[in-house]
């Protein structure tokens, strides 16, 4: 789906001097919380597409492409595609373009930073997350079917046949989606550049992540699931997703109390953020948000 509304591109300097694309809908002066939506270990903006338009208006949205993604620069040095990096160029980018307390949505990688960004910043940035298909606990068996494929894809003659590429890769997870919904996968997934179609990331980003032991479950993270105790939690699971599971999702509802969660069927990692009943959802709970927000700010500051 294309975006309906324009979006302005804004590119942010990190500390080491790369530059990060960020894609902005809605008027900065929008009276609703900001919503920050960060993409995927090797996806981009480009998955916001259809949220970000339903959202805008009302407030200020943008979308960051990590660094070695999108429109971002490449880093000369692979190493630095990690959690903690990342990190820091988002507090960046906030900080640039005078983010306060915002809605984050998080797509796996971007939960990922959603939730360490909730335990490191103070005053507290996250006053509400989107958890999309991402969860303290990553399932080691989805992170050994990534490595399998990140840095690896092949440069195909023609969207067309990255569309049957990705179908084959991901059609267990995904074994509804439609000839035009797979080239539109494609379109996000390769680029044109220099007359050939190339991946919309950096090749190189497989150096860092295949260091990651697939045998072993990664560290938890639930000290950092849990600095989001007292704002409102909406989790999107795809039915078929194997990063984020069942178990895991329960035991996020023991701890938080008022977490709300989605389950798309017949769908994997990560569900298509779009359709008119999820998109509505994310809305209603981006408002909820919002209330939670200005009733907390009317406690702590009472008229005089």
């Amino acid at each position: 789906m294309g975006v309906p509304e324009p979006s302005r591109s804004v590119f942010v300097c990190t500390q080491d001097g790369l530059r990060i694309h960020v894609r902005e809908f809605g008027p900065r002066s929008a009276p609703g919380l900001p919503v920050v939506c960060l993409p995927g270990l090797t996806r981009t903006t480009a998955d916001f597409d259809s949220l970000a338009p339903r959202l805008a208006g009302a407030r200020r949205l943008i979308a960051i492409d990590s660094r070695g993604r999108g429109q971002s620069d490449y880093d000369p040095n692979p190493q630095n595609y990690n959690a903690a990096v990342e990190l820091s160029d988002v507090m960046r980018v906030l900080a640039a373009l005078a983010i306060g307390p915002a809605v984050f949505v998080g797509s796996s990688r971007g939960g990922i930073l959603t939730m360490l960004l909730a335990a490191a910043a103070h005053p507290p940035a996250v006053v509400g997350a989107v958890l999309h298909d991402i969860g303290p606990v990553i399932e080691p068996q989805g992170i050994a079917r990534i490595q399998t494929y990140v840095g690896k894809l092949p440069h195909p003659a023609s969207f067309a046949e990255s569309a049957e590429i990705l179908r084959q890769l991901f059609e267990p997870q995904f074994p509804k989606l439609s000839p035009e919904q797979w080239l539109s996968a494609a379109r996000r997934t390769w680029k044109i550049e220099g007359g050939a179609l190339v991946p919309t990331y950096d090749p190189r980003l497989a150096e860092a992540f295949g260091k990651t032991n697939s045998d072993q479950p990664p560290p938890t993270l639930w000290n950092e699931f849990d600095a989001l105790a007292g704002v409102p939690v909406l989790v999107i699971r795809g039915a078929n997703s194997d990063i984020l599971s069942v178990a895991t999702v329960s035991a996020m509802r023991n701890r938080h109390r008022d977490l709300e969660w989605i389950e798309v069927a017949n769908q994997g990692h990560v569900p298509l953020l779009e359709g008119g009943e999820l998109l509505d959802r994310i809305a209603r709970f981006v408002e909820k948000c919002e209330r939670v927000h200005r009733n907390v700010q009317a406690d702590l500051f009472p008229s005089q």
